[in-house]
């Protein structure tokens, strides 16, 4: 935006005259920016980025991501927000829905080869079977 100054009426006259010609250019190209439909539909797709639209987001994830995306609110919502009302669930709903974009089968076989690495460290401490410190063999 240009800093112009305006010292007399005529300069004012000539700036007002220069905002309405670029009001009229502007809405001319708001209207052949929404003159069909489709034009319309792509112009207030752009105020998403593509991350987050539905389709991107669908068919990106892998088989256990989409089922968390149905599972993850309606047990959330069935259990710990039961009582709760239609803003909290809808809240609920929409948190989870962002969530399980981080459910995945990578991260899922990760986390339960962590708990059964855990598991294995106790089974193997419980069973020492070498030979003790004071037999014959050593």
């Amino acid at each position: 935006m240009t800093d112009i100054t305006i010292n007399n009426a005529e300069d004012l006259k000539a700036e007002i005259l220069r905002l309405r010609h670029l009001k009229e250019e502007q809405g001319e190209a708001l209207k052949m920016r929404f003159s069909s439909p489709g034009a319309a539909f792509s112009s207030l797709m752009t105020v998403f980025p593509k991350e987050s639209r539905l389709r991107f987001d669908i068919f990106n994830q892998d088989f256990l991501g989409l089922i968390s995306r149905i599972l993850l609110p309606l047990t959330l919502n069935k259990t710990l927000f039961r009582n709760s009302g239609f803003l909290t669930k809808g809240l609920v709903g929409f948190l989870s829905q962002k969530a399980s974009h981080f459910i995945s089968e990578d991260s899922v076989s990760g986390l339960w080869d962590k708990v059964k690495s855990l598991f294995e460290k106790k089974k193997q401490k419980q069973e020492d079977y070498g030979i003790p410190p004071e037999s014959e063999a050593s």
